[in-house]
């Protein structure tokens, strides 16, 4: 029955999104949601800017439709539950539920700030105040937060809020190139999904597949050649799901006797999109320039400047993902040492592209 509802939530969401994200695409000039080139920008057309509202609607319905299918079948009743058969406690059912909702509140704001920023300009501090409030939030009232070791309260609700304004920030970063965020979230979110479904945590699974399917739906219009992009509004949200997924997906029990570093396990996932963050603000920090200003410095516009196509590029950062994610998977069956080569590996594989990279920047400034 799981595997059935499994896939109706992804079908459901892909089907939603591909819809939405297409009535969006029609809309977006008409609300001046338009992204015009820039000489910090790759494209050289106008793209309508609001795929965004495609992507935050289906989450939004099928979050509205979680909540109600939690309240009023999931919980028990006069027949056994869905919580029952699934082996889930129906008390923390209705926990989730009360969480759903304010998650819902936060991705809201972040969605109308993001809007807002497509249409006309913020600037950075005001977004980046919008996503501390949002991450402070979830982090304090709907139990998004690690919990590893520590037990107070206010420092893990610290700690979670800086690394769900870190993962926004860096798919934010990552929308420089068509179908990047989008489809390194989709991969990353099906990593978590392979933990979240190896610890039973059946309400994340069925969040991820949900997340995993409204992502592909907007692919279907954003990978190369794009024809509509997701702006902020979608970015923002996008990276608040992501991290939500690192910090509700269960990686170590202390009540068991498994070992304790599964826990880094979002490290390893989130390799890439790490590296794209952290490479591009050392660039830009070391040519004097404010990290807020956008430019073509990221990972993509470096592949793409070593001669790689749109397509050649993108899918050269799902390769990169995915090598990184597939040995984060195994976390949970290794040993100590099995785990230190995987930790090796994800350290290789950025190696490797560090050094690719630094043979296109000196291959450019030798001609």
């Amino acid at each position: 029955m799981l595997i059935l509802l499994a896939v109706a939530l992804f079908v459901g969401s892909f089907v939603s999104a591909a819809l939405l994200t297409a009535l969006s695409k029609r809309l977006a000039p008409r609300l001046g949601l338009v992204a015009y080139p820039q000489a910090d920008r790759y494209h050289r057309s106008v793209i309508p800017l609001g795929g965004g509202i495609g992507i935050f609607a289906t989450l939004v319905l099928f979050l509205l439709g979680a909540v109600a299918f939690v309240r009023f079948v999931a919980v028990p009743g006069h027949v056994p539950s869905l919580a029952e058969r699934a082996g889930v406690n129906p008390a923390d059912f209705l926990q989730r539920c009360d969480e759903l909702a304010i998650v819902l509140g936060c991705v809201t704001v972040l969605f109308a700030v993001g809007l807002w920023d497509d249409r006309k300009p913020l600037g950075p501090f005001v977004k980046l105040a919008a996503q501390c409030g949002a991450a402070l939030v979830a982090a304090a009232f709907a139990e998004i937060r690690v919990e590893f070791f520590i037990e107070n309260h206010a420092i893990t609700a610290a700690l979670s809020a800086f690394w769900i304004v870190l993962i926004m920030n860096a798919f934010n970063f990552l929308d420089n190139m068509d179908g990047a965020s989008a489809g390194i979230a989709a991969i990353a979110s099906a990593i978590l999904l392979v933990a979240a479904a190896f610890n039973g945590q059946v309400f994340v699974g069925g969040l991820a597949i949900v997340f995993i399917g409204t992502l592909v739906g907007f692919l279907v219009f954003n990978f190369p050649p794009a024809s509509i992009f997701m702006g902020d509004a979608g970015s923002l949200v996008i990276g608040f799901f992501v991290a939500l997924l690192t910090l509700r997906t269960t990686y170590y029990q202390q009540d068991a006797s498994g070992p304790w570093y599964p826990v880094l396990m979002p490290l390893v996932v989130m390799a890439v999109p790490l590296y794209d963050f952290v490479s591009v603000i050392s660039l830009r920090l070391r040519q004097g320039k404010s990290p807020f200003v956008g430019d073509t410095q990221h990972f993509s516009h470096r592949l793409k400047r070593h001669g790689l196509t749109d397509t050649q590029t993108v899918l050269m950062l799902y390769l990169a993902t995915l090598c990184c994610g597939l040995g984060a998977t195994f976390l949970y069956q290794v040993n100590l040492t099995g785990a230190v080569l995987i930790f090796v590996q994800t350290f290789l594989i950025l190696a490797i592209i560090a050094i690719f990279e630094s043979t296109v920047r000196h291959g450019k400034d030798s001609h």
